[in-house]
């Protein structure tokens, strides 16, 4: 889980490095069974930082300090 601002700015900057991934390989990848070989993974670990990034912002910085 994200804990802090620090980590949610690092989450956020590997999200849009994985999504500019695969951008790449959908542009690049002539085969489409290839294409989808090769992105679910990285569209899988897409959807479980989003929904960190969600459930950390969802959070008020006291709920933050009251869980620690």
């Amino acid at each position: 889980m994200i804990a802090n601002d620090q980590e949610l700015k690092v989450t956020l900057d590997r999200i849009a490095r994985f999504q500019a991934q695969v951008g790449y390989l959908r542009n690049t990848e002539s085969n489409a069974a290839n294409y989808h070989a090769s992105v679910s993974g990285f569209l899988a670990e897409i959807d479980r930082m989003q929904l960190e990034v969600r459930e950390y912002l969802s959070l008020h910085p006291e709920d933050l300090t009251t869980t620690a």
